[in-house]
C-alpha cells in the first residue's frame, strides 16, 4: 500500500529535521570561527565539570545566523547535560516561566532564544531564579495574596539576543558569561560550507566554495541555505552530486541572490532610495511602505549588511544612500556631498 500523503510529509520533514541536525557541530572542537567566545566557553565548561557544577549562566549576543542555537546545544552536549529549548515570545506570563523553570531536572540547561523579548513579568522572577535557583509563586489577590517560595534545581541558562541593548541591566548582569558573536570572514565561511558539504554529499570544488563564501553575508545559516539549493540545481540540472562553479553561478542568479549576497529585498530597498528618494534621507516607515515591508524587518532584516558593506547610512535626518550603493546599481552618482553631512 502507498504511504498515505500525510506520512510521507512528516517522513519528509524528519529527513530535513535530521539534516539540519547533522549540520550542526557537536563540540566546540568541530565549531568553526568565533574563536574568542570559543575559547571562553571552553575555560568556563572545563572549570565547571572539574567542580562537578552546573556552569555558569550564558548570554550569547549577535546578529541571527551566526550560531548561537548551535552554541547552546554544545554547552549541554559538552556538560553531559539534557537541554531544554524555549523563546522569549513563547514566555508571555510569569506563570510560564515558572511551569518551566519547576520542571527543570538538576544540572539541566535551559536555551531561551530572543530572550529580549520575554515579558517584563517573566523577567523579574527570572533574576531571584537565576541568582539563588528560587522563585516565588503568588497565591491569591489583594489584601490575601501570599508569596510562597519554591526551591529550583540548580541549572545554566544560556540566553541568545540579537538586540541585547533590549535586555534590562539587572537580567545582563546575572549572566556569568556574555560571548559576542561577530560576522565571519571568508575563509571561515569556507571551512563551514566545505563541512556541510560533506555530510550533504555535494563535491564542491575551490571555486565553488568561494563563490558561495562570498555571497552569504558572513553568515553560517545563509551559507548552508545557499549550500542546499546549489546541491539541488546541481542534482535537478547537473544529473549529479557535483557542484561546478557555473551551476554555483546559475543557481543562485535563479534565487535572486547576486555576486555580493544582495537579494531581491537588498536590491529593492537601495533601488528606492537611490531611483525613487534621490539617495535620501528618508524615513524608515517611509522606506518600508516604498518596497512593501515592514519597517522592522527593513530595519533587522535588510539594514545591517547594507549598513556594514558601506551601501547605506543612517542620519538623524533619515537613510541615505552612499556612493558605493550607487555604483553597485549603475546609476551616475549626483554631486550629493550635503546628504552625508550628517554621518
Amino acid at each position: 500500500m502507498a504511504d498515505h500523503p500525510r506520512d510521507a510529509a512528516e517522513s519528509l520533514d524528519e529527513t530535513e529535521l535530521a539534516i539540519e541536525g547533522a549540520l550542526r557541530p557537536t563540540s566546540l572542537g568541530e565549531f568553526v570561527g568565533q574563536p574568542k567566545v570559543r575559547g571562553q566557553l571552553q575555560l568556563l565548561l572545563d572549570a565547571a565539570r572539574m567542580q562537578d557544577r552546573p556552569a555558569d549562566h550564558i548570554l550569547l549576543a549577535g546578529p541571527p545566523g551566526l550560531g548561537k542555537t548551535t552554541l547552546a546545544m554544545i554547552v549541554a552536549h559538552e556538560s553531559g547535560r539534557p537541554l531544554r529549548l524555549s523563546s522569549g515570545p513563547a514566555i508571555q506570563h510569569a506563570g510560564d516561566l515558572a511551569a518551566l523553570l519547576s520542571s527543570l531536572t538538576p544540572g539541566e540547561v535551559l536555551f531561551i532564544d530572543e530572550i529580549h523579548r520575554m515579558a517584563r513579568s517573566a523577567e523579574e522572577m527570572l533574576y531571584l531564579a537565576m541568582e539563588d535557583f528560587r522563585i516565588d509563586i503568588m497565591v491569591g489577590k489583594g489584601a490575601g495574596a501570599t508569596s510562597i517560595p519554591l526551591d529550583l534545581a540548580p541549572f545554566t541558562l544560556v540566553g541568545a539576543t540579537t538586540r541585547s541593548g533590549l535586555l534590562p541591566n539587572p537580567l545582563r548582569d546575572r549572566f556569568g558569561f556574555t560571548g559576542h558573536l561577530e560576522f565571519y570572514d571568508e575563509g571561515d565561511l569556507e571551512r563551514v560550507i566545505a563541512r556541510s558539504a560533506t555530510v550533504l554529499g555535494v563535491e564542491l570544488p575551490n571555486d565553488s566554495l568561494s563563490e558561495i563564501a562570498r555571497r552569504s553575508r558572513g553568515t553560517p545559516r545563509i551559507a548552508n541555505r545557499l549550500l542546499r539549493r546549489v546541491r539541488d540545481y546541481a542534482l535537478v540540472h547537473g544529473g549529479g552530486q557535483a557542484a561546478s562553479i557555473q551551476d554555483v553561478r546559475a543557481a543562485l542568479e535563479l534565487y535572486d541572490v547576486d555576486a555580493i549576497g544582495l537579494d531581491r529585498l537588498d536590491r529593492a530597498v537601495l533601488d528606492a532610495l537611490v531611483r525613487r528618494f534621490r539617495g535620501g534621507p528618508v524615513g524608515l516607515s517611509t522606506l518600508a511602505v516604498a518596497v512593501g515591508e515592514e519597517a522592522e524587518t527593513v530595519e533587522s532584516v535588510v539594514e545591517p549588511f547594507l549598513v556594514r558593506i558601506g551601501f547605506l547610512g543612517r542620519t538623524p535626518r533619515g537613510r541615505v544612500a552612499m556612493p558605493e550603493a550607487y555604483a553597485h546599481l549603475g546609476v551616475p552618482h549626483p554631486d550629493g556631498a550635503a546628504l552625508f553631512d550628517d554621518l
